[in-house]
């Protein structure tokens, strides 16, 4: 039990160091990128090109790490962070700033395999805890991170690049010494008797129950873009608030996502289900996201932010916890590949719709869009728990 905790904790250490080399670099991005003149689409596919390499490529990594083993895997997509963090820093040219993001997007499953780590070491009934700390090391990880790229971008264009760089490289000396390999060899041999193909990925995903989880990453993820993308835009147009007001904003919803998903998610699971908690996360989420636009002063600003960050804080860690429990062993890396390239591509559609209902339809658009996806995934997810029960009845 205690080599199981220092695992979680070295687990811990590597996403919020990793997570904090991430957030030097993505607030300032498009500072680098205006010195190019980009024209929109340009600028939106620079954006977007990490997550779309994302989309590719990490269903691919989630199942060579079932294959070769977790820390290959880390160890390999962490030097691809540095790489693609170094370009960044000394990027001349808006093709290097193209090539910076799409290397990083490539190498980048550190998430998913950091998730696969959790789910080799931790029985089902602890899977929610340790799948909330992975939550609340990446949310720690992108408070500090600006903060540190704000620092140091006023002493040198290239250092936040530089620092970020690092960031992973010391992530990646932890994996090498501190982390050692915890697919199982069983697990791992069964991987290997199967090609690695489309066809594999699509026999991963049919496990039951597996593609609600899918569906549920989707409408979550694309709607709590809809407010990330615009709440500054909101804020500013709705209250007057200055770019150093609404950045204490974000923190403040982030350091209470941190704590929930730290801290609570891992005795609700036990007490409630992972089932129950996605249903009362989305639930939440979805009247946060629907009382937006309608807050008037500082107070129900704060305490609807509360209301979002109680409910993303409950209904990620139990959601990606569930995801690893319906597959298999052999096959839990590349479910949590398929499950990140989901989240990615919600993270594509749901900037550039944010924008567009925005700059169209008005500022509570967003919210409003916002609010129905996380009402579907509440759907679906009081239909996923019926199965679930359904299925628990028949095997008891």
């Amino acid at each position: 039990m205690k080599e199981h905790r220092a695992k979680i904790g070295i687990v811990f250490l590597i996403v919020f160091i990793d997570l904090v080399g991430f957030g030097i670099v993505i607030p300032i991005l498009p500072l680098y990128a205006e010195e190019y003149g980009p024209s929109p689409v340009t600028f939106g596919l620079l954006m977007a090109s990490f997550s779309i390499m994302q989309f590719i490529f990490a269903p691919i990594l989630g199942r060579l790490s079932d294959r070769f083993g977790r820390r290959p895997v880390l160890l390999v997509s962490l030097l691809g962070s540095a790489v693609g963090y170094v370009l960044f820093g000394v990027a001349g040219s808006l093709g290097m700033l193209f090539a910076s993001r799409i290397i990083d997007g490539i190498s980048g499953g550190n998430i998913s395999t950091a998730q696969a780590v959790i789910a080799d070491i931790t029985g089902p009934e602890d899977r929610a805890k340790g799948m909330g700390l992975i939550g609340a090391a990446f949310g720690l990880g992108f408070i500090l991170g600006p903060a540190i790229g704000a620092l140091l971008v006023t002493v040198a264009p290239w250092l936040p690049g530089i620092a970020a760089a690092t960031a992973s490289l010391i992530a990646f000396l932890l994996v090498l010494t501190r982390l050692p390999e915890t697919l199982d060899p069983e697990a791992k041999s069964e991987a290997r008797r199967r090609p690695l193909n489309l066809r594999s990925l699509a026999e991963a995903l049919s496990y039951p129950l597996v593609g609600f989880c899918l569906v549920m990453v989707f409408f979550t993820i694309f709607a709590f873009a809809n407010f990330e993308t615009t709440f500054a835009q909101f804020a500013k147009l709705r209250f007057g608030y200055t770019m150093s007001t609404i950045a204490w904003l974000f923190v403040y919803a982030g350091v209470l996502g941190a704590v929930v998903q730290g801290g609570l998610v891992g005795r609700l699971s036990k007490r409630f289900g992972e089932g129950r908690l996605i249903v009362a996360g989305t639930l939440l989420s979805f009247l946060a996201l629907g009382l937006m636009p309608f807050t008037e002063s500082r107070g129900p600003l704060l305490a609807t932010l509360a209301v979002l960050a109680l409910g993303q804080g409950i209904a990620h860690p139990s959601l990606s916890a569930l995801t690893s429990k319906l597959a298999g062993p052999d096959e839990i890396g590349g479910v949590m590949g398929v499950y990140q390239s989901i989240s990615s591509l919600a993270r594509i559609a749901g900037p550039f719709w944010a924008e567009l209902v925005y700059g169209g339809l008005g500022y509570p658009w967003p919210f409003r869009t916002g609010s129905v996806f996380m009402l579907m995934a509440c759907v679906t997810a009081a239909v996923m728990l019926t199965r679930l029960r359904r299925r628990e009845a028949r095997t008891a």
